[in-house]
């Protein structure tokens, strides 16, 4: 994308999450005026100025307008537009259109010559995109910033350890019929879309992803899916994956929906996504009506570092919790993002506190290909689990895990807190590294004599 700075008034275009826009994408654009932006609670909030005083849903849907791009659906422009909620605090200086939809892009960013020289050959090999809005809260100045570390290609990406795996967690393995993976008896995943809003470094599917019409949402490509899973009663879950099913319109989303609620025995929809942490205005009450239904419904996002709360994503998890959804959180442990014992706090706190979103899991780094640079030892894992456990609420508090190769599932790797044992009586370690005895008070364990 060429740097436009001659055009640095116009209204500034978000990365489209319409990826797959439905028949009333065509609906007329809306503006309000913007209302005041709250102040944010919480010191990890993102704390430089706001970029500008436009609306973030409006200047997408007038970007789209311009540029001869289908435009969010009536409902959810609208919505948006009315909202009121402000866009994130964080931005660089200059007022610059950073978009990040393919690798030419990378030629707008601020990055230095010798940088974009060494990792071009990388942003040529995966799929490279972020949008507007979590490009500004990096710090172009800083090399190692850990949001810039999550979305720009890295020459580190093509040394490949041979031990690594193309599909790392067995998704291919334990798939019985197209876009359905079936590795946990009660649950299955389901691929509506392989097409992200943002495309990870460290993503363990990066490899599976796609951006043509092959990986695009229809409901006769998950017919096969839909009939797999009507036809396994023991199936209670749901959980939508890919690829984010929130780049779909929010038809398509409440047509796929009422299918899965269609199935008796399936009792919750889970959406796994990242759309709000990085294109939060898409949060909206569209959305929520989209997704509301018989069925209970989790929404877990993906946040990976403090500096992605922002006052945009906390009033996005406020309309997801208002809605009545269950929000949770996973979190990857990233080498040079958030291997880091205050790092970790902070984040588990604000998802708490500010968010209300509940810290699910702590991935152990999977062993996907050209990720060995982002991978920390288990070790490292338990050391910062250890500094974790009892300095913040066990509300805030993950499951450390590590999702086998293969497909054999998550193991916890939490910290063993036993120092001794014998028979009943115990030896523990508290949070603080003192000892402390126990005897178990059971009837197999009658007092002894005194």
């Amino acid at each position: 994308m060429a740097d436009r700075d001659d055009d640095a008034e116009a209204p500034q275009r978000s990365d489209s999450w319409r990826l797959d826009a439905g028949p009333e994408a065509r609906a007329s654009t809306a503006s309000r005026e913007r209302g005041p932006v709250p102040r944010a609670s919480g010191h990890a909030l993102a704390s430089r100025p706001a970029p500008d005083d436009s609306c973030p849903a409006a200047d997408s849907i007038h970007a789209a307008a311009a540029s001869g791009r289908d435009e969010p659906s009536r409902d959810t422009a609208v919505a948006a537009a009315q909202s009121g909620e402000p866009g994130p605090l964080a931005t660089p200086a200059p007022r610059k259109r950073l978009e990040l939809r393919r690798a030419a892009d990378l030629a707008a960013l601020p990055l230095a010559p010798a940088d974009r020289a060494r990792d071009a050959e990388a942003a040529a090999s995966f799929h490279v995109k972020a949008p507007r809005r979590y490009l500004e809260l990096i710090d172009w100045a800083d090399e190692r910033d850990p949001i810039r570390r999550q979305v720009i290609p890295s020459a580190e990406e093509l040394v490949h350890d041979p031990r690594e795996r193309e599909d790392p967690i067995g998704d291919a393995a334990h798939s019985p019929v197209p876009r359905l993976t079936h590795r946990y008896p009660d649950r299955v995943l389901l691929y509506p879309t392989y097409q992200c809003a943002v495309y990870c470094r460290h993503c363990f599917r990066k490899e599976s992803l796609a951006d043509d019409d092959a990986a695009t949402y229809t409901i006769d490509t998950l017919e096969p899916a839909l009939a797999y899973i009507a036809e396994h009663p023991e199936i209670r879950e749901v959980i939508l994956t890919g690829g984010d099913p929130l780049i779909l319109a929010n038809e398509r989303l409440e047509e796929l929906r009422r299918r899965i609620e269609a199935i008796g025995h399936v009792r919750l929809l889970r959406l796994h996504t990242r759309i709000p942490v990085v294109l939060p205005e898409r949060i909206n009450p569209g959305l929520v009506a989209a997704l509301k239904g018989r069925l209970m419904v989790c929404v877990v996002t993906h946040f990976n570092h403090a500096r992605e709360i922002t006052e945009a994503t906390v009033a996005a998890a406020r309309t997801l919790r208002e809605a009545g959804f269950m929000l949770l959180n996973q979190t990857v442990l990233l080498k040079g993002v958030n291997d880091d014992a205050e790092a970790l706090r902070t984040l588990f706190r604000e998802l708490v506190y500010a968010l209300g979103i509940r810290p699910y899991y702590l991935h152990h780094c999977d062993s996907t290909r050209g990720l060995s640079h982002f991978r920390t030892t288990i070790d490292r894992g338990l050391e910062l689990m250890t500094a974790l456990r009892g300095h913040i609420s066990g509300l805030c508090l993950p499951h450390y895990v590590l999702d086998l190769p293969g497909g054999d599932g998550k193991i916890p790797l939490g910290p063993s807190y036993v120092a001794a044992r014998s028979g009943f009586e115990w030896k523990f370690k508290t949070y603080d590294a003192r000892t402390r005895d126990y005897s178990e008070i059971v009837t197999e364990n009658p007092p002894r004599d005194r």
